[in-house]
């Protein structure tokens, strides 16, 4: 059905297996910093009419590829996906972020929650499929999804937030209806992350990334335990293929020990970490993906550069590196900075496994 894998170098990384070099990825490398993302995004009149459109999604999708010799694609989507098709009702407003029309704060609200219909998702599935052909054997596809914590807190504030304040009124005032709440969306992540396993994923990943706005101890209660949960239900293989999974929590530094625990093969790390601190503590327990700061990308390409090379002296020679931001990219980012940084990345990670 689909072409064989020339470039597996990503999927390698994952499972810490050797690698000629380090493989490189974005976190949404499909985006408005490209100019030929947003003409495309003009035609299709919106966001969410850009990701529910197969042709579309799979257009911008392959758009940072035709750029830079990336090592892996991700879905081009958007981790709200899940609570829409549970019927909240999402919508883009330009300048003001993703909104639901119903939020989800009191026990009537819960109760009427459930594992959406995957069907209502079929435009994310079709999509999957799609990339995966259009990719012809290139790089690896992955696939994802936001953690149940991470999409909780968008389903109770009803949009972005500054302080978290309905989220955590509602954590602490109704512990039992926020549980419940996370139930539901964990059986609802893993069953999305399965059916685009199924429709043709290499990878998926769990964007936790309101983790680290919790207090420690409600972190591991509302947070890591639901991406637990997720993470036990999802394939590990399929088609006799091996399927990594990535765990991402922005802020969840302080965490590392236990979300390296958690089920995943890699784990992704945010800017504020070391990597070679991170490796010694992880040990052969998963392979580590990041973390470059998104804002060194406006810096002269020779300063992209050296910060490029400062992350892999970082975490040295060993296999089990993914290089990444430690977090999105920003809209603002010249692309020809991302052009220096894949450059460098894969030039000084050969000269660093050569011992060079």
């Amino acid at each position: 059905m689909f072409a064989p894998l020339k470039n597996d170098t990503f999927l390698r990384a994952c499972l810490r297996q050797p690698t000629d070099h380090t493989p490189v990825w974005l976190m949404r490398q499909a985006g408005r910093y490209l100019p030929e993302y947003r003409a495309t995004r003009d035609k299709a009149g919106s966001f969410m009419g850009l990701a529910t459109n197969t042709d579309y999604a799979t257009e911008v999708t392959l758009q940072p590829l035709e750029r830079y010799p990336l090592d892996a694609a991700i879905l081009f989507s958007d981790i709200l996906t899940v609570p829409d098709a549970m019927g909240l009702g999402l919508s883009f407003q330009q300048g003001e972020g993703p909104k639901f029309a119903k939020t989800v704060r009191d026990e009537a609200a819960v109760a009427a929650l459930e594992v959406p219909d995957m069907d209502k998702l079929r435009y994310v599935f079709d999509a999957v499929t799609s990339i995966r052909r259009a990719l012809n054997g290139r790089v690896p596809l992955i696939g994802f999804s936001g953690s149940p914590w991470t999409l909780a807190c968008y389903m109770v504030e009803g949009g972005g937030s500054d302080d978290y304040r309905q989220v955590k009124s509602l954590m602490y005032s109704r512990p039992d209806l926020m549980h419940r709440m996370l139930d539901v969306n964990a059986r609802a992540v893993a069953a999305y992350l399965n059916a685009q396993i199924e429709a043709g994923a290499q990878a998926v990943m769990l964007f936790d990334s309101w983790g680290g706005v919790l207090a420690d101890r409600a972190f591991q209660q509302f947070s890591l335990a639901y991406s637990r949960q997720v993470l036990a239900a999802v394939k590990t293989e399929h088609d006799g293929v091996r399927i990594p999974r990535i765990l991402f929590t922005k802020g969840g530094g302080l965490w590392l020990d236990e979300i390296a625990d958690a089920g995943a093969d890699v784990v992704g790390l945010d800017w504020t970490m070391n990597l070679g601190a991170a490796r010694a503590r992880v040990g052969d327990r998963v392979a580590l993906q990041g973390n470059l700061d998104p804002n060194v990308l406006f810096a002269p390409p020779e300063a992209v550069r050296a910060e490029a090379r400062r992350v892999l002296d970082s975490f040295g020679a060993h296999p089990g590196h993914i290089f990444n931001l430690g977090h999105g990219i920003s809209q603002f980012t010249p692309p020809d900075s991302v052009t220096a940084l894949v450059d460098e990345v894969h030039s000084h990670s050969r000269r660093l496994r050569s011992g060079l």
